[in-house]
């Protein structure tokens, strides 16, 4: 039986920090709990309607790249056992049946303002823009390039943090504006190397990283990774078998999503149309399907 989605968590014996997206994030003691709910966001816009179990998969996958990434960059990641935070936080033991799966306890870190997103492949916002230019977002490519091919190498391509609307790609140039040239070149070296990393072990188990984000924060003078890492949610993820040049690809990520909202006319602002249970269902199987594909054991 598939549980009703989780769209909002209220903890009144805790400060609301934040409502992101996806995220309702607490703050206590100097830290924060991050709890990753059912709601799902396309185009910048969330729907109406979850999917369900889909925090609990996001908090499983980000948990198993923070640790296996652990080696490149220190991470945000206290500890996402439930028993462990409740110790910390006796309060939060009636809240369990709820909670627990999609719970992290974080380091409470200052975000910096750039997406930090790697192409590896030709797909997306990417695919369009190289379509009109023949670069992204100032770095200029080869030519004739088709649709979900292969880069020559990752590339860099950082973007402008939306509270509200629509992310914006942005040039090497602005980023360096924002964040200043020292920090810009770290999290373009930490993009880059984690993206290798992980996209190695994905490919190995049949799972093609087309590209991802990530986020960084610092704590004191130290950069940290935070938020989520390599889900479905900030990735778009192919089955490799599948894989076939030339064309849109299909998908264990929420272009499943994406796809049905573009076959309807909805301008992409606020309010989003409800998803069909039948969307649903398929987006939850493809979230679950990385889980086993990666080896990560559910729940």
């Amino acid at each position: 039986m598939i549980e009703e989605p989780v769209l909002s968590v209220n903890l009144p014996d805790f400060k609301l920090f934040k409502r992101g997206k996806v995220r309702d994030i607490y703050e206590v003691n100097g830290k924060l709990l991050m709890i990753a709910t059912d709601r799902i966001s396309a185009f910048d816009v969330v729907m109406p309607n979850g999917i369900p179990d889909k925090g609990k998969v996001l908090t499983k996958i980000s948990v198993f790249w923070f640790k296996f990434t652990s080696n490149i960059i220190d991470n945000h990641l206290i500890t996402s056992d439930y028993k462990k935070i409740v110790s910390f936080f006796p309060s939060l033991k009636k809240y369990q049946e709820l909670l627990e799966g999609r719970l992290m306890l974080v380091k409470k870190a200052e975000p910096l303002p750039v997406e930090c997103v790697v192409r590896g492949y030709l797909a997306g916002s990417g695919w369009r823009e190289y379509k009109k230019t023949g670069s992204i977002c100032g770095i200029k490519l080869p030519a004739d390039l088709r649709q979900s091919e292969k880069l020559p190498q990752p590339i860099f391509t950082p973007a402008t943090k939306a509270v509200y609307g629509h992310d914006e790609n942005i040039t090497e140039k602005q980023a360096k504006e924002i964040v200043g040239e020292r920090i810009y070149e770290k999290i373009k070296t930490f993009s880059l190397h984690i993206y290798e990393k992980a996209s190695e072990y994905a490919e190995k188990r049949g799972i093609i990283i087309a590209d991802t984000k990530f986020e960084f924060g610092k704590i004191n003078s130290d950069i940290i990774l935070i938020d989520e890492v390599l889900t479905p949610d900030s990735s778009r993820f192919w089955p490799k078998k599948e894989y076939e040049v030339g064309k849109s690809q299909k998908s264990f990520d929420k272009q499943f999503v994406r796809d049905y909202l573009d076959s309807l006319s909805w301008n992409k602002t606020p309010p989003a149309p409800r998803l069909p249970e039948e969307v649903v269902k398929k987006t939850r199987q493809k979230y679950l399907q990385v889980l086993k594909i990666l080896a990560i054991p559910f729940p």
